[in-house]
């Protein structure tokens, strides 16, 4: 290579590298309000490390996936169909094969006439690792901003 250019190549693995993780990530918390929605526990707890750690105020605790979908099993009972979930703001900070991360979160219910209404919202703070199966939640606390806090 002519001088100056190894390192403008390393630049340009690095940056991709990071677009690809950053679009890793951002499916990640796509795949979760999916898998969330349509009731799939079982691939919602996939999204987890193996040891990964889920808090939800008072919904609960969970560590490692077994105990996830059990919780959100007992969670979602019955309620499947019933809310929507967007996700949004997704503010990522990587270091290597870890990152740190906030999310938005919005329900939405169905309202009479089918209309959508507003349930809640919140965000998440998340600690993610890459694993061999890609990048999975490390540990993901969920806040409820309105209509309350749980901080």
């Amino acid at each position: 290579m002519p001088d100056g250019q190894e390192g403008e190549a390393g630049s340009l693995e690095a940056r991709v590298r990071k677009l690809e993780d950053l679009l890793a990530i951002h499916e990640l918390f796509i795949a979760y309000g999916r898998y969330l929605d349509a009731g799939d526990v079982a691939s919602y707890a996939k999204l987890y490390a193996e040891d990964g750690e889920l808090m939800l105020g008072p919904m609960g605790r969970a560590k490692g996936r077994h105990e996830i979908e059990a919780m959100m099993s007992r969670t979602l009972s019955g309620g499947t169909g019933q809310s929507y979930h967007l996700i949004t703001g997704p503010m990522v900070a990587l270091d290597g094969d870890s990152a740190t991360a906030e999310v938005m979160w919005t329900g939405l219910r169905r309202g009479a006439d089918e209309e959508p209404v507003l349930s809640m919202t919140g965000r998440h703070r998340d600690e993610l690792v890459r694993t061999s199966e890609g990048w999975k939640f490390q540990r993901r606390r969920g806040y409820v901003d309105i209509p309350k806090s749980l901080k």
